[in-house]
């Protein structure tokens, strides 16, 4: 048995950067990784999805290149195995990096293999027992995998496996309308693949405002995505070398024939399979580690950071997962998950980017309001770089002025998103920023406007 300070289970965005800080801080320390070090962003995640859509828009603003006066001899062409190679170039030092720098590190030991508890201070690799009066749980999450009849029949892709890929799908189905699926839906139809979604809800991105849903399937569209919203999966069954997908649409029901499928329905925490019952530790009935504001488990001396606890679904949540757990025990701080505000984005071209509440849930909270938007096509940034999809809309309270939400879909909305989160964190009134000399010609200078023309919310 081998003693430790603590363990760290994974390595994704949380685990490593806890390991540093508790090293330093002359802990003994010993962290487990099974499969792939740095976890979901780096290996199969934001890492790589965002150099394929860095790809995937080339090949699109290549198309476009008449219209800004360029001329390019020939049809543009999509080489798949240079795309992939690219991508794997990109996410290779990332991942290797996030080992090197474990293995290097004083005070910290790697294990490489699937830990499971076997106690509350007990965690066993391998022929190894490591035992520890700390445990951190970072074991983040993976594609979930719907009961839909006839899917154990066929061949399907996830988010993990479409890494793999260094082909074009003829016709790719997603189903999912959500983040990750139109992430991907996106790309791979610039790549030149057909490419249809498929979406349960009534809309796709059924968490956002109406408004922001419609003008992000309209855009969608424009580019040949076929979307079905409102939409059952019956079933999916082989026809031929080919994958029919049945759906059912307001009481009727209809095929959708394609040559591979994405299954981009959810997420599920990597927890069915470390012996959490051995140690006490609570889950909810989705399977994530139930936790308090300080992300401690119920069972002291334990903590579950990232995506398998539930509270955050991101890189930037682990992170900051990461922050509240080191700046708790290491540096006598009280922070709390519920410090801070939601925030995210849709990495579609153009992004989405969104801080704090949606327009419904400011109607829904019934407080008296303000709102203010900008479309996309009247920013002269957007205008000159001729990509004026999309549209700006922000919230401030009326009696407190400060601002309570923006989603900011259009050119560099996932950038510009920062100057109104960061204004939120102060508890600044609106004016603050309303008032700041910002730069011309940018996106960001739209938003000092904007709070100069605030409307009451009817």
């Amino acid at each position: 048995m081998a003693d430790y300070d603590a363990i760290i289970i994974g390595t994704g965005q949380a685990g490593p950067a806890l390991a540093r800080r508790l090293v330093a801080a002359g802990w003994k320390v010993a962290i487990v990784e099974r499969k792939l070090f740095g976890g979901t962003c780096v290996n199969t995640g934001c890492t790589p999805t965002k150099t394929l859509v860095a790809s995937a828009y080339a090949a699109h603003v290549a198309r476009r290149a008449a219209f800004y006066g360029v001329t390019i001899g020939g049809a543009i062409g999509v080489d798949m195995k240079a795309v992939k190679a690219r991508k794997d170039a990109v996410v290779r030092p990332s991942s290797e990096g996030v080992e090197r720098s474990l293995r290097t590190l004083k005070g910290c030991t790697v294990y490489v293999g699937h830990a499971r508890f076997v106690g509350p201070k007990e965690v066993v690799v391998g022929n190894d027992v490591l035992k520890a009066e700390k445990i951190f749980i970072n074991v983040g999450g993976r594609a979930a995998v719907p009961p839909i009849p006839g899917l154990d029949q066929v061949s399907y892709l996830t988010n993990s496996s479409m890494m793999d890929v260094d082909f074009l799908p003829p016709h790719l189905i997603v189903l999912g309308g959500s983040y990750v699926g139109l992430e991907f839906a996106q790309v791979y139809r610039r790549f030149g693949s057909e490419v249809t979604v498929v979406e349960m809800a009534p809309r796709l991105v059924v968490r956002e405002d109406e408004d922001v849903a419609h003008a992000i399937t309209d855009f969608l569209r424009e580019e040949g995505i076929d979307i079905r919203v409102d939409s059952k999966v019956v079933r999916v069954e082989k026809q031929g070398e080919q994958i029919a997908v049945t759906i059912e649409t307001s009481g009727k029901r209809s095929q959708v024939i394609g040559t591979h499928l994405l299954l981009a329905i959810g997420r599920r925490p990597n927890t069915d399979d470390l012996g959490l019952d051995k140690a006490g530790i609570a889950t909810d009935e989705r399977g994530y580690i139930r936790v308090d504001d300080q992300l401690s488990t119920n069972v002291p001396g334990i903590w579950a950071l990232g995506d398998c606890n539930g509270r955050g679904a991101f890189t930037h949540t682990s992170w900051n997962d990461f922050e509240i757990a080191a700046a708790n025990l290491l540096d006598h701080e009280d922070r709390r998950v519920t410090d801070r505000i939601t925030a995210y984005a849709l990495y579609t071209d153009p992004p989405l980017g969104r801080a704090g509440m949606t327009e419904a849930e400011v109607r829904k909270s019934g407080r008296p309001a303000l709102i203010a938007t900008r479309a996309m096509e009247n920013v002269s940034r957007a205008f000159e770089k001729g990509e004026t999809k999309g549209f700006m809309k922000i919230l401030v309270d009326k009696e407190t002025q400060q601002i309570l939400g923006a989603s900011l879909l259009g050119l560099a909305g996932d950038e510009v998103i920062h100057c109104i989160l960061d204004t939120m964190y102060a508890k600044a009134p609106a004016s603050v920023v309303q008032r700041a000399m910002h730069i011309h010609p940018t996106v960001s200078e739209l938003i000092p406007t904007m709070l100069g023309d605030l409307v009451p919310l009817q």
